[in-house]
Order: structure tokens, then C-alpha cells, then sequence
């Protein structure tokens, strides 16, 4: 009874497995002995507190430091200080990549297409132009009715400047004007390149792209502080499926909805992509690749997009 209730009643509950006490309660607990044995433990207790007063409060405010600005690393250095280290890591640093994402009307796909088709391949064209077209998409698994463009920008310089001139271009503005009732909602994430997978006009398509092929865009949300340690695990892993399959390209989301992770490939249609991937889960490396980096992700999407008759992908 002593042993749960009161003031002490959690230094009574530990009392309560130690071997003196076990022996006790196999006989008679004498109350007067119980209440001995709590003050007892709980003047120690005391004591060990007061010898150390700061500990207490130095581990709560490394656990609130954790939670608010994410845990050191094991050489100790600021969180800050690595979130600007990472991304000098992982980017390739040439391009600044911005995707776009419209949810179309489902009457109004037809009159987008045309639309964007009349504007889009005209932005960039210009002499010394900070801007080109990376490739424009319509999904065909995945969330229907939508278009992916990907639009790659000569670092920021060449985004602000690209946005200055669009901004003026009178053109342009009636374009967006006409553009906005055919949509449901849009959104769009500035992205930098992975450092070991260069795309934009560096990477390799199809030699004879066929009419027919389609391209898939994974996206994943990874966990809060895990990006660096996804792309060396995926970095290892990414020689077994290259053997078998030309990667487009891949990206991380800087600006926007962060923690995000694109990478795109190009298969002549399904079953080859079924047959590819099968043959990569043969190669050494790859399944180890899979199994330590899905631990990392929170959600995964893999849509099938189809290039539109303007896209420099088709």
C-alpha cells in the first residue's frame, strides 16, 4: 500500500525490485521500514541532484535544440552549418531546375495542349537566353489530367532574370492570362541537380527514341534530415540499374515542398521497364541499395508520363 501512493511513490515503485524488498514482501513489509528505506533513497537522490544543478536543465536544452534545429552530427558541428554543407555535397551546382506541375481541367486538355504548345517552345529561344525547355509531360498512371514541365534556369542569376523578362513580356502575360481558367490548381519546386547524375543537355536519350516511349518520374518525401545519407546510399546503388537503362535525370527540392526527391527515366514501354528492373534486382548491390534507402522515405509516387509533341524529350 505504501509502495503506490504519496509523494515518494515513484522512488517506492523502483524500491520495489530491489532484492531487499522482494525478500520483504515474500514475509511482512513493516511500514515504518518501507517509509525508512524511501527517505533514504530519496535524500540521496537529492544529494546527487544538487551536486550536478545544470544537468537537468542542459539535457532538456539539447532536446528541445534537436527537436527545433535537428541533432549535431558526430563531429559535433551545427546543424546550420551541415544543411549548407549538404547541399554543396549533393548538387551539381551548374543549373537550378524549376518543375512545374498543372492539374488541368479534364475539358480543357485539349485546348492546354495547344495553348502551351503555341507558347512554351518560344521561351528560351532567344539569343542569350538564361532559360530552356528540359522536357514537358502529360501523366498517364498516376494523377490524371496533369502536365509536368521541367524548366532548367543558368543558376539563380538566370532565374531572376528570366522572371524580370517574363514579367514585361506582353506576350507572355496574355498567355497566362488564357492559361489560368484551364486549371484546377498548379504548383512548382525549384530543384538542384544530384552532383553525380548530370541531366539537362548532358544526358544521353534513347538513340532512336520511338513514338511510343514513355518516361517515369519518381518522386519520394524523404524523412527530415536523411537526404544526404539516401543519396549515398542511392549513389552506390545507382551503377547496378544504369546498366540497363539511361537515366534522364535527378534532382532534390530546394524551394517549395522540400525534403523531396525526383528522378526520371526513359523505357521504350512497360514491359521493358518490367523486364529492366528485374534484371537490376540480379546485379550485386542493388537490393542492399533498395533496403537502406526505403528506411528513409516517408512516401513514394511513380507516375508514367508521356512527352508532349513540343517537349525536346519527345
Amino acid at each position: 500500500m505504501y509502495l503506490q501512493c504519496g509523494p515518494l511513490s515513484m522512488v517506492s515503485k523502483r524500491l520495489a525490485f530491489s532484492p531487499l524488498l522482494q525478500s520483504l514482501n515474500q514475509t511482512s513489509i513493516n511500514p515504518m521500514l518501507v517509509r525508512t528505506l524511501s527517505k533514504s533513497s530519496k535524500d540521496s537522490e537529492d544529494s546527487t541532484l544538487e551536486s550536478t544543478p545544470t544537468q537537468g536543465s542542459a539535457s532538456v536544452k539539447s532536446m528541445f535544440n534537436s527537436i527545433l534545429r535537428g541533432a549535431p552530427n558526430k563531429e559535433g558541428n551545427e546543424p546550420e552549418e551541415l544543411s549548407v554543407t549538404y547541399s554543396k555535397l549533393m548538387a551539381r551546382g551548374k543549373y537550378v531546375h524549376e518543375l512545374q506541375v498543372h492539374n488541368v481541367k479534364p475539358e480543357a486538355m485539349d485546348d492546354y495542349i495547344a495553348l502551351t504548345a503555341e507558347h512554351y517552345p518560344r521561351i528560351g529561344k532567344d539569343q542569350g537566353s538564361e532559360v530552356k525547355l528540359f522536357g514537358s509531360w502529360t501523366t498517364e498512371i498516376g494523377e490524371l489530367d496533369q502536365a509536368i514541365h521541367i524548366w532548367q534556369y543558368n543558376h539563380y542569376p538566370g532565374y531572376i532574370q528570366t522572371k524580370k523578362i517574363l514579367a514585361q513580356d506582353q506576350v507572355y502575360q496574355d498567355f497566362q492570362r488564357r492559361l489560368r481558367p484551364m486549371l484546377r490548381s498548379r504548383e512548382n519546386q525549384i530543384m538542384l541537380e544530384f552532383a553525380f547524375w548530370k541531366s539537362a543537355t548532358a544526358v544521353t536519350l534513347p538513340k532512336e527514341p520511338s513514338k511510343n516511349s514513355i518516361y517515369e518520374l519518381r518522386t519520394y518525401l524523404l524523412q527530415p534530415g536523411k537526404m544526404l545519407e539516401w543519396e549515398q546510399q542511392w549513389r552506390r546503388g545507382l551503377e547496378a540499374r544504369s546498366k540497363f537503362v539511361q537515366p534522364i535525370g535527378a534532382w532534390f527540392s530546394q524551394l517549395g515542398h522540400l525534403n523531396y526527391v525526383h528522378h526520371m527515366w526513359a523505357y521504350p514501354d512497360l514491359q521493358v521497364r518490367k523486364e529492366m528492373r528485374e534484371k537490376a534486382w540480379e546485379v550485386e548491390g542493388w537490393s542492399q541499395t533498395v533496403h537502406k534507402t526505403v528506411q528513409l522515405i516517408d512516401h513514394m509516387q511513380a507516375r508514367i508520363v508521356t512527352p508532349l509533341p513540343y517537349s525536346p524529350s519527345n
